[in-house]
């Protein structure tokens, strides 16, 4: 590698020291001179010849071939805005600027010959020191990054601005590396992202990757791979190919493209790189895929030949913002040798243009005459209709020359007629680069050009589309655009174009209502669809997660929407509650049958046994209790739900305070000897006070229930979590089981004295009737409890209702069917005689003369005489040991004036006895 090593030879015989070029000094390719001097680094040529380098001969001189059209536009594009400023009267008045271009070869080690060419100069002695200026004041260049690295490198150790048209490596942004870099192309750290958005938008998740093997390609793809898995897209493969890449590293690339699952291809490539890659690709025979660029090849003519079209047809990618220059075109078609006969580069455009040659000895190669017309040839340096990079360097010169107009103060003397600047002779390049940051002007076209404090324009592309026009021809067509600088959701727009797209994808994608299931060893792309849980839904495609339906919400059947839960209760319309209904109606219809029954025969002496008042009593808060059954049924409300709970405990404490009474006065009646001396009577009053305070007492808990915590209707979500059970809540549980255990009370004394009532008279006897009516009860609500704290939502109800109704139907068939079989099939035993038990059990039944009154009790003598052997007696004699033994009965009786009830009868067995006939 040759190097331009500047040293210090002293020479002994003069004693002076002086400044000594150790090397060949570079050439630049176009020069000018001027009081501004603006280099230029561009690839004119695209292929550098190989040398053998050994330790022992110094290194053959780089040799730069193959000529690049589209590069050779931007060097003459830069001289255009050159000229255009020394023949401007506002930019940089009575200041020429020259330039002076080099060629980097597209090359690091001719970009670093380039490099100190610019800042050297051709002089090979520099006097007695070395410290100077550059012979440069700004540096244009160059085109790829990895040139650009090593000239910003270079020129920032001494301070001097580089500025690139086209090194997109966000790398350059790096202040501390590159303190004097700036660049008229945004920095691949938006492009990348752009790509990224680009992808996701075509919902391609799985895609391919090529990239240049160089700063460009590979901080570009690193930069586009964390983006793309930010939006959730996987990267397949990502392979690096260099356009000095041997053949095999190219084929394989390819060979792994095409046996690829992937349908897109992201291909962050240089030009020279992809036109490699293509080639292979069209040897290979690679059709159906879908390429998505970067803007180093995108807008690339060259490229857009019909013999890529089956591989690029269809391309999509961000470009720079395609600009119009003002002659421009003119300017080009003007190139000429003879404007510079000795400019060797001039002659070689002239010859690779026409394809011919200035010598006239070669062989089989035509003569060029100088008289051929650049008007009548196309290619990508007469191209002007997209100019884009070219727009670039335009404006990298303008910015030079604003940095130093503001700097040399031109034009700030306002008397002076004609604008000046004041020259300097030393301009400090650290100062030029300060000039540059701070540059804020407009174009001819409108543009605004300034930079940011890493040196980056605006970031805006125009995204481009390869189409076919009419003729067959690819054109580009801009499809949407990218600006950075606007808010997030809003950079990227694109149009709606009537166009299939390719599907790239690693898994079909998840419809609504399945979640992602990532799949183990595979990229987070590569997954299973798996249906969303019962409560979740997801209502968008590919959803990584099923979110949850809130409380009151259940997932409808295909989990993509949530949908107001099903609110359950027991209601009429449904067949278990319009049967509940029924039978609480026909329950309360019998007892009104049964009600009917009993008044029709009101005056009969059955009637008149079962304390008619006290069973009409019965029968109404029977009726009461079917009918409360209908307050459970229907949709719960605050009334409702207090109503249901307080009908209840207060019908039941009725009817078993009724049952209770209706007990205790049969007991009372039939063990007293003495009942008008002894102890208290059943008096209607006593028994009414009875009822009243019984019914009273659940009354009052009632009340204090309600006022404290009343029931209230409640949504129960934990039971059932599809349905919403709309329920009473019991406000107080203990409310609850006190009414309830009260009721409970009350069974359970009416069973204990109904039990020790059991084995008085049948004839006058309830007792056996009610201790049947009350296990009956009993066993209802006793199994009631487990079964209403098991049961689910409607259920409960439903349970509770079921032992409302089973055991009002107990008590109503244990107290009065008997009696009604008896009123309506057996009328013959609806007597005063067999109420008074006669011609029972062998016995003939005499009355003594001799009564006793006592209020409305009378107690008198009963005599009979035995017929048969009074060792095992019938009714109505209960127990007895020999003649002479006392016996009890019951007996009713009507006297005008006197309420029927109970009465006591003392009777003396006798062998005669004369009649007695009391007055009933």
């Amino acid at each position: 590698m040759s190097l331009f090593v500047v040293i210090v030879r002293i020479l002994a015989e003069e004693e002076t020291a002086v400044c000594e070029m150790w090397g060949s000094p570079e050439f630049p390719l176009l020069f000018k001179s001027g009081d501004i001097m603006i280099g230029g680094a561009f690839f004119v040529h695209s292929q550098v010849s190989a040398s053998s380098v050994t330790s022992s001969d110094a290194p053959d001189p780089l040799i730069c071939t193959r000529l690049n059209f589209r590069e050779f536009r931007f060097a003459q594009t830069m001289i255009f805005a050159i000229e255009e400023i020394n023949n401007s009267s506002s930019l940089l008045p009575n200041i020429s600027v020259g330039y002076k271009i080099f060629d980097s070869c597209g090359s690091t080690l001719p970009s670093t010959r380039a490099a100190l060419g610019l800042i050297n100069g051709q002089e090979r002695t520099f006097g007695k020191s070395c410290s100077g200026q550059s012979t440069v004041h700004a540096i244009v260049g160059a085109t790829k990054s990895s040139s650009t690295i090593v000239l910003s490198q270079i020129a920032g150790i001494f301070q001097i601005p580089v500025i690139s048209h086209f090194s997109t490596c966000a790398c350059l942004s790096n202040r501390k590396e590159h303190p004097s870099f700036f660049r008229t192309i945004p920095s691949d750290y938006y492009q990348s992202r752009a790509l990224a958005q680009l992808v996701k938008h075509f919902g391609w998740t799985w895609v391919g990757a090529v990239r240049s093997d160089n700063d460009y390609g590979n901080n570009g793809m690193a930069t586009f791979i964390e983006a793309a898995t930010q939006e959730g897209i996987c990267v397949e493969y990502s392979e690096a190919i260099s356009w000095t890449s041997l053949d095999e590293q190219v084929e394989r690339v390819v060979r792994v493209i095409k046996t690829g699952t992937a349908k897109v291809v992201v291909a962050f490539l240089g030009y020279d790189e992809m036109d490699i890659l293509l080639e292979e690709a069209l040897r290979q025979n690679i059709t159906g895929l879908q390429w998505v660029g970067s803007e180093s090849w995108i807008t690339s003519s060259n490229l857009a030949l019909r013999k890529y079209s089956g591989i690029l047809t269809g391309s999509i990618g961000f470009a720079i913002k395609k600009a119009k220059i003002a002659g421009l075109q003119e300017f080009l078609l003007q190139v000429h040798p003879s404007q510079d006969p000795q400019n060797h580069i001039l002659r070689e455009f002239w010859e690779e243009t026409f394809g011919c040659s200035f010598q006239p000895s070669l062989q089989g190669v035509k003569q060029c005459s100088g008289s051929e017309r650049l008007r009548d040839i196309k290619n990508p340096f007469t191209d002007v209709s997209e100019l884009r990079i070219s727009n670039n360097v335009y404006k990298a010169v303008y910015a030079v020359a604003h940095a130093m107009h503001s700097m040399l103060k031109c034009g700030e003397k306002s008397e002076e007629v004609n604008m000046s600047c004041t020259w300097k002779s030393i301009l400090p390049p650290k100062e030029i680069a300060k000039h540059i940051q701070d540059v804020n002007f407009s174009l001819q076209s409108g543009e605004k050009v300034y930079f940011d404090e890493r040196g980056d324009p605006p970031a805006t592309y125009q995204l481009v589309n390869w189409q076919k026009n009419s003729a067959g021809d690819t054109v580009f067509v801009t499809v949407g655009s990218y600006d950075a600088s606007l808010p997030d959701g809003k950079q990227f727009t694109i149009k709606e174009m009537n166009l299939t797209w390719p599907i790239s994808v690693c898994s079909e994608s998840c419809f609504p209502g399945f979640r992602q299931a990532v799949i183990k060893g595979k990229p987070i792309c590569c997954f299973s669809c798996i249906a969303c849980a019962a409560g979740e839904i997801s209502n968008s495609t590919n959803s990584a997660e099923c979110s949850p339906c809130p409380l009151e919400y259940w997932s409808n059947e295909d989990h993509n929407k949530c949908v107001p839960k099903v609110i359950e209760f027991l209601s009429y319309e449904e067949t278990m509650g319009a049967l509940l209904a029924g039978f609480s109606l026909f329950g309360a219809s019998l007892t009104l049958v049964v009600s009917f029954v009993f008044f029709w025969f009101r005056h009969t002496p059955l009637v008149k046994a079962s304390n008619s008042e006290l069973s009409f009593l019965l029968l109404l808060s029977l009726t009461l209790c079917f009918l409360c059954a209908l307050t459970f049924i229907g949709q719960p409300t605050d009334w409702s739900c207090m109503l249901r709970h307080v009908a209840f405990g207060i019908t039941f404490a009725l009817c078993i305070s009724c049952i209770l009474t209706k007990t205790i006065t049969v007991v009372i009646a039939f063990t007293a000897k003495r009942p008008a001396n002894t102890v208290p009577q059943c008096s209607v009053l006593l028994q009414r006070m009875g009822v009243l305070g019984g019914t009273f007492l659940q009354v009052l808990i009632c009340v204090v229930w309600l006022t404290l915590a009343p029931p209230f209707p409640h949504k129960n979500t934990v039971y059932a979590a599809e349905r919403i059970i709309l329920e009473c809540s019991l406000g107080s549980s203990i409310g609850f089981w006190v009414v309830l255990g009260y009721i409970g009370l009350l069974a359970v004394l009416c069973l204990i004295l109904a039990f020790l009532a059991r084995k008085l008279p049948d004839n006058f006897n309830e007792a056996k009737f009610i201790t049947f009516s009350m296990l009956i009860f009993i066993a209802v609500w006793v199994t009631f409890i487990p079964a209403y704290v098991s049961s689910p939502g409607k259920f409960t109800v439903a349970v509770e209702i079921f032992a409302i109704l089973a055991s009002s139907f107990g008590l109503l068939f244990c107290i009065f069917a008997p009696k009604c079989y008896i009123l309506l099939l057996k009328p013959e035993r609806n007597t005063k005689n067999h109420m008074m038990g006669r011609n029972q059990a062998g016995y003939t039944l005499d009355r003594s003369p001799v009564c006793r009154r006592a209020s409305i009790t009378h107690t008198f003598t009963l005599t009979f005489t035995p017929r048969g052997n009074l060792e095992k007696p019938e009714s109505p004699v209960k127990t007895h040991e020999c003649t002479g033994r006392t016996c009890k009965l019951h007996t009713e009786r009507s006297q005008p004036g006197v309420e029927p009830g109970p009465s006591r009868c003392e009777a003396r067995a006798l062998t005669t006895a004369p009649p007695c006939s009391p007055s009933f």
